[in-house]
Parts: structure tokens; C-alpha cells; sequence
């Protein structure tokens, strides 16, 4: 799509992704620096926040794979940043210089690291992370964020690991400053009931103005602020004011950098391509993900050049744009040029934003990104999923976040080579693995009367689906014509299914549904059945008479159906 094809909904969209980008680039830039105990702290947040999601934006959006995704600050990039602050500021002795050239750096890295990703084509190994591996990392990276978030929630501050941070809660809940708590609250309120009013303006700038204003009108005793925050054209970090780089031990500083900033490429490269499937669903397009991520790199390195946060592909603001009407790169420049414009007057009015009214707009961003549904779901899946996703899970709040990514993938290639060994010693060739057949009918399929034939569309599955299968399967099943009436999915040859394959299974039955497109299940074996029916796709999604025992009943329903 040419870059001034859409130029009415690029500009819509832009604008209207700015506008939400806004209160989250503030937000995460403090997270970012919560555990740095410096009164510049919330301000310096703010202003590298506002940077990272102006330039990151503008590079990606203009040189990535993905026409109309919006990038920024995201809750699992600003997790690990914040780490690598944290440790800077207790290394360094209270160095904001330090600090700042350390955050830069890792930015830097994780930019070079994700353009050497997207030259090396790693993006389409993306695919091959089962879902309970991505499920207990989201949620780790969730419930992470909202304990750090609730020391602000209450009034007060604290830095630290998660254990340190869980450990001092009873303290802080013991000396809540109820204005700060109520500002909070409110400001929770608001972002979730707001849209039930409307959802044509985003509900987390309306709770971050109305909010502020509410706190200007009351007594502010012990309710801390973000503070002015500079404003004017961002600059290099090596001509910035107040960075000092004398007496750096830049070999030390660099190869600290190093494993912070690959980890962030890593964490980043998956939060971002999980975002452009999301919206290829929307749009209906296809992206180009090793693209994205030279775009991504590109964008990160010039942010971190600058002293922006890093960040990546955000979900919520691509969705935005999208629905407003946002189809080609531009929509994302403009989104940037809107937060520059912002940055070049708001400092003297977002001095006066409570860090408790951001710990709100927070919390909500990190219980959005917890998968309640994985967790619900742990008793109906196979055991190891279960197991993966309480591992990961546990091991991302309780230890870090680059163990958990570590582990997660050790564990990914174990299922992979155990699931395939399996099927392999079960009587499945290595195609039968990795292909679904779609072109020749099955023996059992000749029979069909030809007034029943020209009106369905067959889908024939041949072999599991699991998460080391799911994006051929998608690919498989959006093959399906536009003018089609009937599918039936034939999954004789469907011996087992996993959780990504359950979930993957239920989107496209859906999918087709949305479409006014009737769907039957023929001869499901009984692993694939136990997940459908326990997870209530069977009946539910698929009514319980449009599952067959054999092609021939399924015929013959059609035909008394269509002769009616």
C-alpha cells in the first residue's frame, strides 16, 4: 500500500494513537525509573518516556514490515529497562549520568541486535514458542508491574528486586496516603467504566486529565508528582545537559550493556511480531517480519541514541489505530510527530500529574496483559503445558526475566523434539508433521452427491496441531474461499492437539463464523475431542449436531439440510 493512499484515516489514526500513546509513554518512562531515588527521577522518566515513544515510532513506523503498527514504551520492555536502571543507580552510586548512558547503550544494543535478527531472517522462529511459554511470561511480566505500581498506588516509593519489593508492601500498605490511594482508585474507575459511556476518546487520557485536575483541587500533602519535565528538541546523550560522561569506564559500561540490550531485542522482537499478527487479523494483510525488525532496530538504537525508553510493537495503540482508520506507515509517523509537537510545550502542565494517577493507568495496563484465561484453563490442559506455564511463570516474577526467557525457550525445544518424536514413533512421516493436505479427497469423499458438492468447502487436517504446527494450520485455514457456505473440517488424521493448537482451532472456527460460514467436525480422535469438549468449543463454538462420526453421516445431514 503507497504511503499517501489512506491519507484521511492515517491521519485519524495517527492522531488518535497519539493521543493514547501519551499517558503510557509518561507512565512507563517512571516505571522505568522507580527504583532510582533521585527527586529528578519522575521528571527525567517522563522525559525519556515521551522520547522513546516519539522516535521509536517514527523509525519503525517508517522502516518496518508491519503498514500500520504503532511502537512505543510496553509494559515487558519497561520491565526489564527498569531492572537495568535500577542496577546502574546502585552500581554507579547515584549517578543520573551513568544511569542514562547505561539505559542508552542497552537501547543501542537491543536496536543493533534486532536489525542482526531481521538480516539473519530469525523473525519466522518466532512461531515455534508454544503458548504456555508466552502465556507464563505475559503474566509474570504483568503481575510484575502491578506490584511495582503499587507502591505509587499508596504514596510511596521503593526500588529493589520483586522479593525485596513483596517484602516491604505490608510497610507501605501500613502508611497509605488515602488522597494518593483515592487518585488511584479513580483513576482505575474511570479507564474501565469511561467506555461504557463511550469509546470514541480514550479512556486513559480522560482518566489522566480528570484526575489531575481533581488533585489540583485538593490538598496534595504527601502526594508526590511527576515535576516539570524538560521540553524542546531531544538531543544526543552525549550533548545532553546535565549528562557528564568524564571518568566513564566505557569497556565496563559496554559490556554491561551488552546482555541487558540482547534481552530487550529478544523480549521486543516477540512483543512486536505478536502485535503484527494481531494486526494482519484486523486488516486483513500480511507483514513482513524480518523487516519489522531491521525497522524496530533501527528506531530502538536511534531512541537510545537520543536517551529514549525502548520499546516495541504496542498491541493496544496498533488496535487503536487501526480501528480509526490508520492502513500505511504514515499513521505511525504521525502518531510520533503529534508526541513531538507534545513534547515541545507539556512540561509545564505535566509537572502536575500525581504518580499515583500513572500507578493507576499502570495497573490496568499490567492486569490487560495477564492471561486470566491460561490460568483458568489449567486444569482442561495436557499436564506439561501446565507445568510450562506455572514455571515460566513463577520463575519471571520471583527470579528475572532473562532466566525465565531462557528457560522458557530450553523448554519450548524439549516439547518440540518430544511432541515431534512422539508423533514420528506413533506412525507420522516428518511431512504428515508439518503439512495439512487440502488438495485430494479421501476415499470416503467420492460419494458425494453433486447437489452437496458444489455448495460446501472441505478442509482436510492431516496431522497434530500443536504450537510446532499452528501457523501452517492458520495458513491452511485461511485458504478457505470467500464464497463459501459450508466447511467441514475432517481431523481423522488430527491424532493430538495442545493448547496453542486448541486456541489456534477455536480462532478459526470463529473466524469463519463471523463470515456466515456454517461449520461441521468430522471423525475427531480422542485427545483432540477431550480438549474441544472440556474447553467447550464442542458444543459451544461448534454445536454438538455439526460433530460426525464417520463422512458419511455428515453427508447425510447435509443433504436432508439443503433439500429442505
Amino acid at each position: 500500500m503507497k504511503l499517501f493512499s489512506n491519507l484521511k484515516g492515517d491521519l485519524f489514526g495517527g492522531i488518535t494513537a497519539g493521543i493514547v500513546a501519551l499517558p503510557l509513554a509518561l507512565a512507563f518512562g517512571i516505571q522505568a525509573f522507580s527504583g532510582v531515588s533521585d527527586p529528578s527521577a519522575a521528571s527525567i522518566g517522563a522525559y525519556v518516556g515521551l522520547t522513546g515513544a516519539m522516535l521509536l515510532g517514527f523509525f519503525a513506523a517508517l522502516f518496518g514490515g508491519t503498514h500500520s503498527q504503532i511502537s512505543g514504551p510496553t509494559g515487558p520492555m519497561t520491565v526489564v529497562t527498569a531492572t537495568l536502571v535500577t542496577g546502574a543507580w546502585t552500581a554507579s552510586g547515584g549517578s543520573i549520568s551513568q544511569v542514562l548512558l547505561s539505559m542508552a547503550l542497552a537501547a543501542i544494543f537491543c536496536g543493533l541486535f534486532q536489525i542482526l535478527f531481521g538480516l539473519i531472517k530469525i523473525g519466522k522462529y518466532v512461531r515455534y514458542i508454544p503458548y504456555p511459554v508466552l502465556s507464563g511470561f505475559m503474566s509474570g511480566i504483568g503481575v510484575i508491574i502491578i506490584i511495582q505500581q503499587l507502591y505509587p498506588l499508596v504514596g510511596a516509593s521503593k526500588g529493589g528486586s520483586m522479593i525485596d519489593l513483596l517484602l516491604g508492601l505490608p510497610e507501605a500498605v501500613a502508611s497509605t496516603s488515602i488522597t494518593a490511594l483515592l487518585l488511584g482508585l479513580g483513576t482505575v474507575a474511570i479507564i474501565y467504566l469511561f467506555p461504557l459511556l463511550t469509546k470514541k476518546v480514550p479512556s486513559t487520557l480522560v482518566a489522566l486529565i480528570v484526575m489531575t485536575v481533581v488533585s489540583i483541587f485538593i490538598d496534595m500533602d504527601g502526594v508526590a508528582t511527576i515535576g516539570k519535565i524538560p521540553s524542546g528538541i531531544p538531543m544526543p546523550f552525549f550533548a545532553k545537559e546535565g549528562v557528564s560522561l568524564a571518568g566513564i569506564d566505557w569497556g565496563a559500561v559496554l559490556v554491561a550493556a551488552i546482555v541487558p540490550g540482547l534481552t530487550l531485542a529478544g523480549l521486543g522482537s516477540i512483543d512486536t511480531l505478536l502485535t503484527s499478527v494481531v494486526a494482519d487479523n484486523i486488516t486483513k494483510t500480511k507483514h513482513n517480519s524480518n523487516r519489522e525488525l531491521i525497522g524496530q532496530g533501527i528506531g530502538n538504537a536511534v531512541a537510545g541514541l537520543f536517551c529514549g525508553l525502548p520499546g516495541a510493537g504496542a498491541t493496544m495503540r496498533t488496535v487503536v489505530n487501526v480501528k480509526s482508520g490508520g492502513r500505511t506507515q504514515l499513521s505511525g509517523m504521525v502518531h510520533a510527530l503529534l508526541l513531538l509537537a507534545i513534547m515541545l510545550g507539556i512540561g509545564s502542565i505535566v509537572q502536575y500529574v500525581p504518580l499515583s494517577v500513572l500507578a493507576g493507568i499502570l495497573i490496568t495496563v499490567g492486569i490487560g496483559i495477564i492471561d486470566f484465561r491460561g490460568f483458568r484453563d489449567l486444569p482442561k490442559i495436557p499436564r506439561a503445558d501446565a507445568v510450562v506455564l506455572i514455571v515460566v511463570f513463577l520463575v519471571t516474577v520471583l527470579v528475572d526475566l532473562l532466566t525465565a526467557v531462557g528457560i522458557g525457550m530450553v523448554i519450548a525445544c524439549v516439547l518440540f523434539m518430544k511432541r515431534a518424536s512422539d508423533l514420528v514413533e506413533g506412525g507420522y512421516s516428518s511431512q504428515e508433521l508439518t503439512n495439512f493436505d487440502k488438495e485430494s479427497p479421501w476415499d470416503d469423499e467420492h460419494g458425494m452427491p453433486d447437489t452437496v458438492a458444489h455448495k460446501i468447502y472441505v478442509q482436510r487436517l492431516n496431522g497434530p496441531i500443536f504450537f510446532g504446527t499452528i501457523n501452517k494450520f492458520k495458513e491452511v485455514m485461511s485458504t478457505v474461499p470467500s464464497d463459501a457456505k459450508i466447511v467441514i473440517i475432517r481431523m481423522r488424521l488430527v491424532s493430538f492437539m495442545d493448547q496453542s493448537g486448541l486456541y489456534a482451532m477455536e480462532e478459526a472456527v470463529k473466524d469463519l463464523q463471523a463470515r456466515g460460514i456454517e461449520v461441521l467436525m468430522t471423525i475427531i480422535q480422542p485427545q483432540p475431542l477431550y480438549m474441544l469438549t472440556t474447553h467447550k468449543v464442542i458444543p459451544g463454538v461448534v454445536p454438538q449436531n455439526h460433530t460426525f462420526k464417520t463422512f458419511e453421516e455428515c453427508t447425510e445431514y447435509l443433504r436432508n439440510q439443503l433439500e429442505k
